[in-house]
């Protein structure tokens, strides 16, 4: 029998991405996702603030465009809303539920602490409310960001957490709420740890999306610290098919796995794939916020032991096929 899965905030980078390979795998896919942010007429009232909005728009319109053609159903619904969330999840019935529903940068989320909060905890809290005694499986995904400081260069999943800023004390206040949830309904649960992710059609201004747009824009680009810094690059197609093993693997239920390349490399490892392709990039260096924690690997074994994940593609690999993607892109829109 398919598994009915429902994707909240589906039509974000990693949920629009997921979708469409969880689709070619049988699984019948449902996006909830209030639009707030992924939608044209948001883009349009924000273009002051975005520095290249028409590639913006265009990668936006190709990613609706994609879930249209694979006939992946999108409900717009706004998750704070907890009657008409939980009729739309009624009416569904999904086996599982996927929550990417949240605010999913850090420096907006100290920007604007009431707001992140409004559209984490309180989105997942409605979601989790329909769930605890309807759902076989809910996978909530968390961040990195939940650890803070390194204090060494590798951390695991049983790393005590001592996050930094509002967006990290959330999402690990939203991993908490969802044991809560195992430990009062039976709730099967699996958190998810990625981070520093990059990929298609992302418009989040993550790293690897700032680096290449203002290296095709040939614009400086900015390196907020000395560039020896430490993040754990993944590449989206690494996190999706570790997602697949998620649902597939009952060894995934109730416990927290983290789900990235596994190995951290210099911020300048990024620029210096991008030189191949533009050789006259320019850039600067800021001071790093010290907000910004100091990170470095995430370790996989868990995931690897239990799961039989095996991420594939490291920076050298990924990241020139993002550029490739990007440039291709451009050439046709």
């Amino acid at each position: 029998m398919t598994k009915k899965i429902v994707i909240t905030g589906g039509a974000g980078f990693i949920g629009h991405n997921m979708a469409l390979e969880l689709k070619k795998h049988n699984y019948e896919v449902f996006i909830v996702d209030s639009l707030q942010v992924n939608n044209i007429a948001n883009l349009t009232l924000n273009f002051e603030n975005l520095p290249f909005p028409k590639l913006s728009e265009k990668i936006l319109k190709n990613r609706i465009s994609l879930l249209e053609n694979e006939d992946i159903p999108l409900i717009i619904q706004d998750l704070r809303d907890y009657g008409n969330t939980s009729r739309i999840l009624e009416k569904i019935s999904p086996d599982i539920i996927i929550h990417l529903a949240a605010v999913s940068h850090a420096n907006r989320s100290n920007k604007d602490p009431h707001n992140t909060f409004d559209h984490s905890l309180r989105t997942l809290e409605n979601v989790l409310d329909y769930s605890k005694t309807r759902v076989s499986h809910f996978i909530y995904f968390s961040s990195s960001m939940v650890y803070g400081n390194f204090n060494n260069s590798e951390v695991n999943e049983d790393t005590n957490c001592l996050p930094l800023g509002i967006y990290g004390a959330l999402k690990l206040s939203g991993e908490l709420l969802l044991k809560s949830y195992n430990q009062v309904f039976d709730l099967p649960f699996t958190i998810i740890r990625p981070s520093a992710l990059y990929g298609q059609r992302c418009i989040s201004r993550r790293v690897g999306q700032i680096f290449i747009e203002n290296a095709i824009n040939k614009k400086p680009i900015t390196i907020y610290g000395s560039g020896d810094e430490k993040l754990d690059f993944t590449y989206i197609k690494d996190l999706v098919n570790g997602i697949k093993l998620v649902i597939e693997n009952k060894n995934s239920l109730n416990n927290t796995f983290n789900l990235t390349y596994g190995s951290g490399r210099k911020i300048k490892d990024l620029i210096e794939i991008l030189k191949n392709s533009f050789p006259n990039l320019s850039v600067n260096y800021e001071e790093k916020s010290k907000l910004v924690p100091d990170r470095g690997t995430l370790s996989i074994e868990k995931a690897k032991n239990l799961l039989s994940y095996n991420p594939s593609f490291p920076i050298e690999i990924g990241f020139k096929e993002y550029i490739s993607w990007y440039l291709d892109f451009q050439n046709k829109h």
